[in-house]
């Protein structure tokens, strides 16, 4: 357990949200928290990776991210059970949010929004421990499950700390949402809470209208604007009121469903902008305090913080989503050097094996990041390939290369893996292939590369199979011989297109 006094570097945490709270985190650590938990809202999002080169023809990549869809089994029961016992979280759980969490069950049964609730209210618990008294609490959601977690806030955090229901208006009707028989969803909502009634906020405003500001015709001998038509003939100065406040509804941020074309733009799914995130970090927290986000996604929230100059705490689940935010950071225009680790991911041989015995995806997810390849996981006939590595090839008409990487999390190593390499290699069209083991390779497997011989490209001779162990990974450099010109895997990915929810929950 860290003690108060302890200064904190920026970290980005990779694992379970609700171990890591409990784990990592003190009570009364954090000064504002915000969060863009999944909605409930049953779709599975996909991202497809676009090379920084633009569209080049078989270059594109798309990988799940996570899926929105929550069942009741064993996890839920779990959960709900640990709630119960006050067992699975540091604080015990309050008598009213036991007999809401129970009532909620009576009502709605063994359902995916009962999963999905049993999954928010110890996470949510958590949150306010590690809240300092002055901090506060923005939770970003929308009408599917926003009813059922302002219930769970009010029975964590007080019906007497719920501040404000924000409205982000996302004025667009276009595309699927169109088509549906109903009202055209045009909101998300953004529930405001604080820790006790001693929390800092500090207003923000719209900046003055053009005829507001017209109406200051004169200039005092100090370089002020001033007005003197009011009916007590007292000069009213511009610079006196800093704008409009700013109210609880937001008309003026653009999502990305409006505006896909920021340059902000990843095309992760749910990113949000970062003009919303400024705007709750302005508000809710001074320089140097320290903002937590437990589902940072993307790092919209991260990028923000670190730019208003406050310390952070990003904490995900997948692989992906750490290797993303670490390439936003060094990519996104701040100057400075940014000092931050990342915690949970492999440090060394040991740790690479828990990591693949625990979620064999999140381990081939990060072996292809340390290569700074395109994950490839496909619904298409894309079998052995689990990384993609693009390079631009003058010489080919279609101006690409490609490396294809596989990723063999056993210990066992044989001829027989090398040969199916070859294989793909073969099926994809690829120019060399990488394979990826714990163990070193056998003599066996080592023969079996050299008869695939080698390809010359820009003057260097280029093994057509290569291997690497997971040993190798952690070596600077890494140990591999790879083609000049290769194009980096997150320039501009862009979302599936998805159809909207057509039925309300």
């Amino acid at each position: 357990m860290l003690n108060q006094n302890y200064q904190w570097k920026n970290k980005l945490y990779f694992g379970d949200n609700l171990d890591i709270l409990m784990d990592k985190i003190p009570d009364s650590f954090v000064d504002l928290i915000y969060l863009d938990p999944p909605f409930q809202s049953g779709k599975t999002y996909n991202i497809i990776f676009q090379p920084e080169a633009g569209k080049v023809k078989g270059a594109n990549a798309q990988i799940k991210t996570f899926g929105d869809t929550w069942k009741w089994g064993e996890e839920a029961e779990k959960s709900y059970e640990g709630l119960i016992r006050g067992d699975i979280t540091k604080e015990k759980p309050p008598q009213k949010l036991i007999d809401l969490i129970t009532t909620m069950r009576s009502y709605l049964g063994e359902c995916s929004m009962m999963a999905y609730l049993s999954m928010m209210a110890p996470r949510l618990l958590e949150m306010r421990r590690v809240l300092k008294n002055t901090g506060s609490i923005y939770l970003h959601c929308d009408p599917i499950a926003g009813h059922y977690l302002k219930l769970l806030t009010d029975a964590i955090f007080g019906p007497n700390n719920f501040l404000r229901e924000i409205i982000w208006s996302l004025e667009t009707t276009s595309g699927y949402k169109s088509q549906a028989k109903n009202w055209i969803r045009a909101h998300d909502i953004v529930l405001f809470y604080s820790k006790t009634a001693n929390y800092f906020f500090e207003k923000q405003y719209y900046p003055h209208k053009k005829e507001y500001v017209a109406r200051f015709k004169k200039i005092d001998e100090n370089g002020r604007r001033y007005r003197d038509d009011r009916p007590d003939k007292r000069k009213q100065y511009l610079d006196e009121t800093p704008g409009t406040s700013i109210g609880d509804v937001w008309s003026d941020i653009m999502s990305f469903q409006q505006a896909s074309t920021l340059k902000e733009y990843l095309g992760y799914p749910t990113q949000k902008p970062e003009k919303l995130l400024e705007r709750i970090i302005k508000s809710s927290s001074k320089k140097g305090d320290l903002v937590l986000d437990p589902f940072c996604g993307c790092g919209t929230t991260i990028v923000a913080a670190q730019k208003l100059e406050r310390k952070w705490i990003g904490i995900d689940i997948t692989y992906l989503a750490i290797d993303v935010i670490s390439k936003r950071l060094k990519k996104n225009g701040i100057k400075e050097i940014i000092d931050f680790e990342v915690d949970g991911e492999p440090k060394d041989v040991y740790s690479a094996k828990k990591l693949v015995d625990k979620d064999p995806f999140q381990f081939q997810i990060w072996c292809i990041s340390k290569l700074d390849a395109t994950p490839s996981q496909t619904k298409s006939a894309d079998k052995g390939v689990d990384g993609i590595i693009n390079f631009i090839d003058p010489n080919k008409e279609i101006k690409a290369g490609k490396g294809i990487i596989q990723i063999k999390g056993t210990e066992n190593v044989n001829p027989a893996i090398v040969r199916e390499l070859k294989g793909t290699l073969k099926s994809q069209n690829a120019d060399f292939g990488i394979l990826v083991t714990f163990r070193k390779p056998t003599q066996g497997m080592i023969n079996e590369a050299t008869k695939e011989g080698h390809f010359w490209f820009v003057g260097r001779e280029i093994p057509r199979i290569q291997f690497l162990t997971v040993e190798d990974l952690f070596k600077v450099p890494i140990p591999i011989q790879l083609p000049p010109l290769m194009i980096s895997s997150y320039k501009k990915p862009s979302i599936e297109k998805e159809k909207e929810e057509l039925e309300l929950f």
